[in-house]
């Protein structure tokens, strides 16, 4: 495959797209929820996919009329007792648990050069890449403490391509909720969207294990001859 048909980088969102933790987010932000007298299910949860820690938490106290009731300092409180509850549902973690088709890309966009960057709101990112063996597959990691805006603002996209010395219209990136695609279309990225209800998407797959290098670069070289 011809380096010219392929972008300069691709970005990853990480739950979802390189493993799936969206299940422990959820665990612990229910468990959270519980103890301050909240009830949330499953399809409130779609809601916080992609959403920074005090993003997720303002929701979920919105959700139950309670924005007014907890200091900022109590807030951040909430989100820090919710985050050590999280961290040890990862320990869990092992390279078993990254998503169909995510390594041998990976592997492949390294083999050709192309960078790879991850973009994601957990600030746990690098201990989850660390348990999954991947943190070398990555040349560059943003989590929600380096940015103000969180997605669907493209600051964290554009602070990855920005690292990478890549322009974003250079750059392909992965996500399976909304607000990044929201996100990655704002930044001018092309988008790859993983996931039957996103809207907006440049492609879209039902699941990572149907995306590769070659997917990559079809619809890239397509991409391109729109332009």
């Amino acid at each position: 495959m011809k380096t010219d048909t392929l972008p300069r980088a691709v970005i990853f969102d990480l739950d979802g797209v390189v493993v799936d933790t969206a299940h422990l987010h959820f665990l612990a932000w229910q468990r959270l929820a519980q103890r301050i007298g909240i009830h949330i299910d499953a399809a409130f949860n779609e809601q916080l996919k992609g959403v920074s820690r005090q993003g997720s938490l303002a929701r979920i106290l919105a959700a139950g009329g309670k924005t007014q009731r907890f200091t900022q300092a109590e807030c951040e409180s909430l989100a820090t007792e919710k985050n050590a509850d999280y961290v040890g549902l990862l320990a869990g973690l092992t390279p078993a648990d990254i998503l169909p088709g995510i390594g041998d890309l990976l592997r492949a966009l390294r083999q050709h050069g192309i960078l790879t960057g991850l973009a994601s709101a957990s600030q746990n990112a690098p201990q989850v890449l660390a348990a999954l063996g991947l943190q070398p597959a990555f040349d560059y990691v943003a989590d929600s403490g380096q940015i103000t805006h969180s997605k669907p603002h493209p600051e964290i996209f554009l602070t990855v391509c920005d690292a990478l010395n890549v322009a974003p219209q250079q750059a392909v990136g992965v996500e399976d909720a909304q607000a990044g695609i929201d996100a990655l279309r704002a930044g001018g990225i092309f988008a790859i969207g993983i996931g039957a209800t996103l809207e907006g998407a440049d492609y879209r797959l039902d699941s990572t294990g149907a995306l590769s290098l070659a997917v990559i670069g079809q619809q890239w070289a397509r991409h391109q001859a729109d332009i």
